[in-house]
């Protein structure tokens, strides 16, 4: 987690903290309030990843409020949302996850939320005072990918029915340029395996983009990739924004040659790079 001070001329100050976690896992933090005695804005960054950073935040929260002003706006800066998968309840009995985050963000009462490519369109619908960052802004701080894009080089692939928006939007962007072709995936609905993929259209000789929001296991680009160098693409490129990579980038080799994420779940420095696979991290 860093927090930003901004006093009225607009300079942006890193704030120190000190934080600990009790033997009985209470997290505790004693911030530096010398240093906010002329905020006019304070901003805290943070990669919510477990439920620890989730309680740091919200006791991160009560320290400011007792050192600032009460109408020195406090703004809210998590590039991944968690719990966006989990936007809808398919099982009774299961619980809104989405709904409960958005909750408690909303309850600390921020002035500002900034998500990055929200997973659909329910948590900036939950979130107040929300600005979602979009994956076409994200992906166009990359230049050679917006170059590839530009002239047509390269094909963007949508995997699955939920992306096709987000694709559609990127090739709209680069003034239609780009082609898309649609994929679909099967999965069993007992297991959740993916028991077929398909591709509607033509990739043969053609370069290819997969884009996606995140990227967890991996195993819906591993299938796809599989399709895809079946039927005679060039090259495989994956733009994903979030990238968990929770088993590694060694389930793509001989699939997937360049990567392309953003920091926005772990540091560009925590990702393990693979020698087979060219990874690119976007720095926010």
């Amino acid at each position: 987690m860093n927090i930003y001070s901004y006093n009225s001329t607009g300079t942006k100050t890193l704030i120190p903290f000190e934080y600990f976690t009790f033997s009985g896992g209470e997290e505790h933090i004693r911030l530096s309030h010398e240093l906010l005695s002329d905020s006019v804005k304070v901003e805290i960054f943070d990669r919510l990843t477990d439920s620890s950073k989730i309680m740091r935040l919200m006791i991160a929260v009560d320290s400011l409020k007792r050192v600032i002003s009460a109408y020195t706006p406090i703004e809210l800066v998590i590039p991944y949302f968690p719990y966006a998968r989990q936007d809808r309840v398919c099982v009774t009995g299961e619980a809104f996850g989405a709904r409960v985050m958005a909750n408690f963000i909303n309850n600390l009462g921020f002035s500002k939320v900034t998500i990055w490519d929200a997973h659909s369109d329910v948590s900036p619908a939950l979130l107040d005072r929300v600005e979602n960052i979009e994956q076409v802004t994200i992906l166009q701080k990359c230049a050679k990918l917006s170059n590839l894009l530009a002239n047509g080089d390269i094909t963007l692939i949508s995997p699955d029915a939920g992306a096709s928006k987000k694709t559609l939007k990127i090739s709209q962007q680069f003034n239609g340029i780009p082609d898309i072709i649609q994929a679909n995936k099967v999965r069993n609905l007992k297991t959740g395996e993916i028991t077929k993929t398909e591709i509607l259209g033509n990739v043969k000789g053609k370069h290819v983009l997969i884009v996606d929001d995140i990227c967890d296991g991996g195993r819906t680009f591993v299938e796809l990739a599989k399709e895809l160098k079946a039927e005679g693409s060039l090259s495989i490129t994956l733009f994903i924004t979030h990238g968990i990579f929770s088993k590694g980038l060694e389930v793509f080799n001989g699939l997937i040659e360049h990567i392309y994420t953003t920091d926005s779940f772990k540091p560009a420095h925590e990702f393990i790079e693979n020698e087979n696979i060219n990874l690119h991290i976007i720095e926010m």
